[in-house]
């Protein structure tokens, strides 16, 4: 690991706007990891590593505004100069993690006849479905968490993404990015399996 005085952190911030209803809160809550260096979601605030065209950076939103009027705030944090071009590439990616575009209206309307489901969709009201950031990762999902349970499932998922995955490290903290199809194709097939998978599995993904 690279000694934390020897990394200058560049920081940029800026604010994203949703397609109302979106409720932040509610939608994060299904990102969840028990190690802080791959995601956390605690205190409001969601913090991932993400590939930004040749570096990575650190990405940590919070809500800017409220369900009705709803804005992200975006901060980045790289061991790189961040250029207008990645906070771009930023702002797609998180718009298409979180469907900001995506609009309930229509849905909302739709099952107003329906009691139950209106009721259901009261309770839930803002929440938007996330996406897998790439397919690769949502095919090593797939893979990873087939006839077995979803804690188990993480836990290997997080041994992929830490055996595999790039390291950034900003602030004297490390982070891991999810790796890419190449980063796992540079190792062994026993390494692959060695994260707690068949052989079968380790195969598919290798």
């Amino acid at each position: 690991m690279l000694q934390a005085e020897t990394i200058k952190a560049f920081k940029e911030s800026f604010t994203v706007k949703a397609t109302a209803p979106f409720d932040f809160d509610l939608t994060v809550q299904i990102f969840r990891s028990d190690d802080k260096e791959i995601r956390t979601n605690a205190g409001g605030k969601f913090n991932q590593v993400l590939h930004l065209n040749n570096k990575l950076a650190l990405v940590t939103l919070t809500s800017a505004g409220t369900v009705e009027q709803p804005r992200i705030r975006v901060e980045l944090k790289s061991n790189q100069p961040i250029s207008e071009e990645d906070k771009q590439v930023t702002e797609k990616a998180i718009k298409f993690i979180f469907n900001l575009d995506f609009s309930l209206c229509t849905f909302y309307r739709d099952i107003k006849i329906d009691s139950t489901m209106s009721k259901i969709a009261q309770q839930l009201y803002g929440l938007k479905n996330p996406m897998t950031p790439t397919v690769f990762e949502a095919l090593v999902d797939s893979i990873v968490e087939q006839q077995i349970s979803i804690k188990v499932a993480h836990t290997i998922e997080e041994r992929i993404i830490k055996s595999f995955g790039e390291e950034l490290v900003v602030d004297g903290e490390a982070f891991f990015a999810y790796p890419s199809p190449q980063n796992i194709a540079n190792h062994s097939l026993s390494e692959v399996k060695d994260c707690g998978l068949s052989q079968r599995k380790a195969e598919y993904m290798w």
